[in-house]
């Protein structure tokens, strides 16, 4: 039984979602009633909009089954805590960053374990591993959002600890998360360089696709280009740590770091170098006295 299976993925999510939480108030749920096309908007982006274009691309590049369902995996997972970093930098909305993240992050719990169950067996057929749907998202409860609950109850109940605790653990998060994305990698290091070819164009063509239609939904819904910017980046930015631990967890604690975590770990790497230049240019789209209060 793997350490890295039972140990260091879970406590590395755990961390990486107490994070989240401690930036999160309840305030930011609110939103959801008074900006309510807003948040229809981004919902739509990241479960609708996100797993179809994904499977568009497993179609259109041929993926093999085992990275084809790791790319849905990944797919089905909340958008990552640096979303909401990166939308301050393009002068984005981040309350409507914030707030999205932190539903879809709770949502997931439910979401997540049901389709990756039906893509387990729509990619691996006969040689789907045996998953327990109950305990799948019960691992995602205990491993997502408890942590972000209890992140939420100490930035309302012990604002001075969280204010003290709050940065350190994010800088914490950065290297976990690097951690993690490297190990998968280079575990995994011969699969990785053997798949490059066909899996790194499909991850581009994926986060291009990604924001390209995040933002064109969000134009055709007349949001504030704010609220457009907020959207896109959430929908560019997800969660490997996340797309790496479920993988790991559908593969059994046997396992290392499965190659179904394979496309996780390319994506959060990946991911910036595509999203880095979309977000400095919708930085340069809106003066700094236009940004949402």
């Amino acid at each position: 039984m793997s350490i890295t299976i039972t140990v260091f993925l879970p406590l590395v999510l755990v961390v990486i979602m107490f994070s989240l939480g401690l930036g999160l108030a309840l305030d930011d749920f609110a939103r959801l009633g008074r900006y309510p096309k807003a948040f229809a908007v981004g919902l739509t982006v990241q479960f609708v909009l996100l797993p179809s274009i994904a499977y568009v691309v497993v179609l259109a590049f041929g993926l093999a089954p085992d990275l084809a369902l790791g790319l849905m995996i990944l797919s089905l997972c909340p958008g990552g805590p640096t979303a909401n970093l990166m939308t301050r930098y393009s002068r984005g909305d981040v309350a409507l960053s914030i707030s999205l993240n932190g539903i879809s992050s709770l949502a997931a719990v439910a979401t997540l374990p049901l389709f990756a169950t039906y893509f387990v067996n729509r990619f691996l057929g006969a040689e789907a591993p045996e998953i327990d749907v109950t305990s799948l998202g019960l691992s995602m409860f205990a491993l997502t959002a408890i942590p972000v609950v209890t992140g939420m109850l100490v930035r309302r109940y012990a604002p001075a600890l969280a204010g003290i605790i709050d940065l350190p653990i994010r800088k914490l998060c950065v290297l976990l998360l690097v951690a993690i994305v490297s190990g998968a990698l280079l575990v995994n290091w011969s699969i990785f360089v053997s798949t490059m070819p066909i899996l790194g164009p499909s991850i581009v063509a994926l986060v291009v696709g990604l924001l390209a239609g995040a933002l064109a939904l969000a134009a055709l819904a007349g949001l504030e280009p704010a609220q457009m910017t907020a959207i896109s980046i959430d929908a560019g930015i997800q969660n490997a740590a996340i797309g790496i631990t479920v993988g790991a967890l559908i593969a059994g604690p046997d396992a290392v770091v499965p190659v179904y975590s394979v496309p996780a770990g390319v994506y959060g790497v990946m991911m910036y170098f595509i999203v880095l230049p979309f977000m400095f240019w919708r930085r340069s789209l809106v003066r700094p006295a236009a940004v949402p209060v």
